[in-house]
């Protein structure tokens, strides 16, 4: 029997850790170890049987626990130690990329096309050493501030 309708479900964020969302989606939390512990602070033992994933802990994680790490005081100035880092990462103009290539008008993008990327474990799109290697490609890619875009394929 098909479903009738699909429901996504959306954690109700308090406004005070909503940036969680925003560390959650960008993949830059799997190479970043301050932002791995941020969210394995929210619950260590739900962060390993979501095989550490934190879109998976977002959606999963008790509405009490979420409530208490909006009113934690280290807490949240961990996520904003954290939310501070990345918004200084997306926005910088010092990457090597930007050095080199800044003052060109015609910026490349470049597509990277692989079977597979190794970027965490949670995310398993990855059987071995290539699609370590891909991912570690797209890390690297990122810190440099290339303007390349990883094209795979998606398993099922």
């Amino acid at each position: 029997m098909k479903p009738v309708q699909d429901f996504t479900v959306i954690p109700s964020l308090p406004p005070a850790i909503e940036a969680l969302r925003e560390l959650a989606f960008n993949l830059r939390w799997c190479w970043t170890h301050d932002t791995v512990e941020l969210f394995r602070r929210l619950d260590r033992d739900l962060w390993e049987s979501t095989g550490h994933n934190p879109v998976l802990i977002l959606g999963s994680i008790e509405q009490e626990k979420l409530e208490a790490a909006a009113v934690d005081d280290a807490f949240l100035g961990h996520l904003h130690r954290v939310e501070a880092d990345l918004h200084a990462y997306l926005h910088t103009e010092a990457t090597w990329f930007n050095k080199t290539y800044a003052k060109r008008l015609d910026h490349p993008l470049i597509a990277y096309f692989s079977a597979e990327f190794g970027l965490t474990e949670c995310l398993s799109i990855f059987a071995g050493g290539l699609g370590i290697l891909a991912g570690d490609h797209l890390k690297s890619a990122s810190d440099l501030g290339l303007p390349l875009v990883g094209m795979g394929l998606l398993y099922q």
